[in-house]
Parts: structure tokens; sequence; C-alpha cells
């Protein structure tokens, strides 16, 4: 239901006819115009548009990059209007994965908090992390979240999209925990596996009155060879400046503690800005670390609106990139309240291994490699959309759309021609497709009518392409796609 009344604020704003020469425009032989898409032609910022999704927890399993988010819901007053994000009724977590960081699977909802949540008894889920391990001979994955701003919960699963369990059946760090009951706020999780296989969790923030520059909410922690039990008290961190947003990560044989600044750093010693992404270095995981530099700017600085920076770094086929939330998608949709999206760019390392300061743009990074069509690909796997709706959860995930509505994939590799387009409509789906190349006024490679009364319908139709293009999937009528391949 919270995924459709998103989608009804943007039919009501987006269910318009692109002015002429825009891209989203009525196309050649198909009499009805597109709806306009929130993301940029040429832009790979924000990651997707379908809903909100900030506080971006990273981890890499298996050649794909998997994106855990905190679900921003849209809030309304008495009156009907969008009200400033509470937090407070997020209950939900999102997860994406890609493993060209430019067309992007949408995993959907993780229900986690709340009575009809996996952790009944968590009420909120905030700023995800997630990691893998072999644990007793068997892959394992672990995803920790915030119970709100009074402690951190896991969960577990045998995959990285689930289904998830709660095995450890209440919260992992809570305020009787050792060194945590004067936390100001008990949140914002990083993990890291070290090369041994041992697990850390960072954690911590909040600034206690007077202790701006010094606010000794920062804490470490080593974890359980199960990775949902602690093994040992949490460690003091010195962390200059903190406000929230703990990171740990390994590059070479230094460790990276990241966190995000508070907002009274004003004539401090270090050069740092307010609201802005600092690291440290320490040769051990548990510190101590001395400060080391401002990574990444508040993302208000590139963008023009400023609000709490969060951020997850990672290593992908052997290059590091910063995954961050701004507020593009809540700009396109005329909106303030803080409602954010996931973001990133490419992190350069110096000759001494530590990173350079990163830039935001909103071109954001570049497609790895040529997308394959001849395998079975997720109908919510995209790089652009416009109108689409995403239900389901795991991996079966489907996608809903009406006239005029569509995805596009990046970057397809035809190879030396396919013949045949193969996909599968849910039961409820009654449209036409069409499949056109490069340029929605192009020509149309491939059209099939889907008809799906009751059941699931695989339907396939001729096909003609070769070579490397965007692929657009544009809808009239009913649409509801769960997978599609051309071979």
């Amino acid at each position: 239901m919270r995924i459709k009344l998103f989608s009804a604020l943007l039919a009501a704003l987006l269910l318009l006819p692109c002015a002429g020469g825009g891209e989203e425009t009525a196309m050649k032989g198909i009499p009805f115009a597109l709806q306009a898409s929130l993301k940029k032609m040429g832009e790979n910022n924000p990651l997707y548009t379908q809903r909100f999704g900030a506080d971006p927890g990273v981890m890499e399993y298996d050649g794909r990059l998997y994106v855990y988010m905190t679900d921003d819901i849209l809030e309304y007053d008495a009156a009907g209007n969008v009200k400033e994000n509470s937090y407070g009724k997020i209950r939900s977590i999102s997860c994406i994965s890609s493993d060209d960081l430019v067309n992007w699977t949408d995993h959907g909802l993780i229900p986690v908090a709340g009575r009809t949540g996996i952790a009944k008894w968590a009420s909120n889920s905030w700023a995800p992390c997630a990691a893998h391990k072999t644990v007793d001979g068997k892959e394992k994955f672990f995803l920790y979240f915030c119970n709100g701003g009074n402690g951190i919960g896991v969960l577990c699963a045998d995959s990285p999209t689930g289904p998830w369990r709660d095995e450890r059946g209440g919260l992992l760090i809570h305020r009787a925990v050792k060194n945590c009951a004067d936390v100001t706020w008990l949140f914002d999780p990083a993990v890291m596996v070290d090369e041994d296989g041992t697990g850390y969790l960072a954690f911590g923030g909040g600034i206690p009155t007077g202790k701006e520059k010094d606010p000794g909410t920062g804490r470490i922690v080593r974890l359980g060879a199960d990775m949902i039990s602690l093994d040992g008290d949490p460690v003091r961190l010195k962390v200059p400046w903190l406000f929230e947003d703990s990171g740990i990560n390994r590059i070479g044989d230094r460790y990276i503690y990241s966190y995000c600044s508070n907002w009274q750093t004003r004539g401090n010693s270090l050069n740092m800005t307010d609201g802005a992404i600092q690291y440290m270095v320490s040769d051990d995981p548990k510190g101590p670390y001395p400060y080391a530099g401002e990574l990444f700017p508040n993302q208000g600085r590139f963008f023009g609106l400023y609000g709490n920076n969060h951020h997850s770094i990672v290593c992908f086929r052997g290059e590091w990139y910063l995954f961050y939330h701004s507020r593009p998608v809540e700009k396109a949709l005329g909106l303030s309240g803080n409602y954010r999206s996931p973001q990133a760019d490419r992190i350069t390392l110096n000759a001494d291994g530590l990173p350079q300061k990163v830039r935001g743009t909103m071109k954001g990074l570049e497609q790895l490699h040529p997308f394959d069509p001849a395998r079975t690909v997720p109908a919510a796997t995209m790089c652009r959309q416009a109108g689409i709706t995403v239900e389901g959860s795991g991996d079966s995930t489907w996608i809903r759309g009406e006239t005029g509505s569509w995805i596009m994939v990046s970057g397809v590799d035809f190879g030396e021609g396919k013949t045949e387009m193969t996909v599968t409509a849910m039961p409820g789906c009654a449209c036409t497709m069409y499949a056109v190349l490069d340029d929605p006024e192009g020509e149309v490679a491939c059209s099939v009518r889907l008809d799906a009364a009751e059941d699931a319908a695989q339907i396939s139709a001729p096909f003609s392409a070769a070579g490397v293009h965007d692929l657009y999937l544009i809808f009239e009528g009913d649409a509801a796609l769960l997978s599609w391949s051309v071979r």
C-alpha cells in the first residue's frame, strides 16, 4: 500500500506529455505520450526513482553489489500535504543490486519491524548495513539495522535477498551492553568482516551538551563467530566532531573509520566542514584512529539541498566507490521534507593508499560492462523509468505500469543479432509492450500483446537487433511483468 501511495503522487505530478525536443515524447508509430522520468538522460544518479531510499549500506557478493537502504516514507499532515520526514513510520528496508553499477534490479522491501515484520519486537528499521560470512560451513548473510535511536538488531538469511530470519530474537546492541548506556544515539551500524574472518561492528552518534568537539559517542566491537553475538565489550573511540554514520573498511593493511561530522565544526583546527564525511586511519580495527582527512563534503555543496550525510565505502572489482544519499527525487517532485535517494561516485586513492576527496555528481558511475539480455532478466531491472511501481520482495519482484510508463536498460549487448523476445506477464496484465532501441522515437524492435487474466503467461514475439543499444520497454494498457529475455 505504501508504494502505491508514492505511485499515486508520481502519477499526479508526472502523467503529462513531455515538451517537444525532450526524450520522452509521443513516439513515431505509437499513439500516446510517455510519462516523464525523474532521472535525466545521461545521468546515473540517483540509482533509482521508483521510491525513496536513504543511508545506503553496501555489500559485495558473488560479483554483484547489494545496496540496503532506509525506506523513507512520505508523511502527510491533516490537510493532505506532504510534511517533514519524521522517520518514525519507517519499518522496512529497501534492497537493490547490480553487477554493472548502472542497471539496478529492485528486490523490493524487506518487512523488518512492527506487528507484520520479521522482528516484531522492533519499532523501526533505519540505516542498514550487511555482510556475509561462512558459518559452520555454510554461507550466511547478516542485515544489521537501527531500532530507532536506541539499539541495533540483526537479521539472518541464506541469500543476500532473503528470506530473512530473526535468529537472535532481540537487540544485539542495547543500553545494557557495557559502554553503551551513555551513547546519545545508539544507532548507525557499519559492519566489516576482516581477512581472517573476524567481524567488527562500528556504531553510535549524538552530541552530549557542550561536547561538540569530542562527543565521545563512537563505538566499535568485535562480533562473535556467529555474527549475531558480541565477542567482548564495545571500545570507546575518540572521534572529533562526531555526529553520526559510522563506517569501517580495510584498505591494504590499514583500517579506515569514517563518519559524518556535526554541525558545529566552525573554527576547528582539522579543516573539516559541517555535515561532511570524515575519515581516520589505524593499524588496528579497534583503534585508536588518528584523524586523516575529509572524504566527502555535505551533499548540499553539490546539489543545493543540505541534510544529514550518510555513506558507505566499498571495493568492487578492484575499484573503490562511495555510496551516499541526496534529495533529487524530492526536488523533482517539488517537495521539501528531507526525503532521500541513493547515489554513488567513484573514489580515487592516492599513492599512499588513502582516498582523495570525492565530488558528488549527477552523472554518477560508468557502466562496467554491457548488459546480457539472453538470461532471464527480472522486469524490475532498470537504469531509468517513468510511471513504474515495483511489487513483491526478494528474487520474485515484478513491475506494474500503465499507458505511457516505461523502463530503460542501459548498454544492452545483442551480439550479432537476436530474433525473439520472451516476456513473462503476471496475472492481470493486459497491455501492449513496445521494445525500442536507443531513442523512444526510434525504430520498434518488437511489439507484443501481453494478456494474463488469471495465471502468469509466457509470451514470445519476433525481435530484431544487433550490437549494443539502450533498450526501452514501453507500455500501453495495464502492465504487470515478471521477467523478459531476448535470444
